[in-house]
């Protein structure tokens, strides 16, 4: 399992992440704030302005103080070190 840094010493399974998105949009607003509700929101931007936000084949929200272009970055990264 290939493991992806999103800051601050958190990391998530590279193979699981759906996508990974700005905030700012009405639509990606209204996921966080269902993911909330049901208790599958997990905030690792520890406390920092949130720059990303990753959903999860799992129905995770994941919120990251990474902008998306340094955490594409990381996941290519991972995907050409895979033999």
């Amino acid at each position: 399992m290939k493991l992806i840094n999103i800051g601050f010493g958190s990391v998530i399974a590279a193979g699981r992440i759906l996508a990974i998105v700005e905030p700012d949009s009405a639509p990606i607003k209204r996921i966080v704030q269902e993911a909330k509700e049901r208790g599958m929101l997990v905030d690792a931007s520890y406390g920092r302005k949130t720059q990303s936000v990753i959903l999860m084949d799992t129905d995770h929200v994941i919120l990251s103080a990474l902008t998306p272009d340094a955490l594409t970055a990381r996941w290519n990264e991972k995907q050409e070190e895979q033999p």
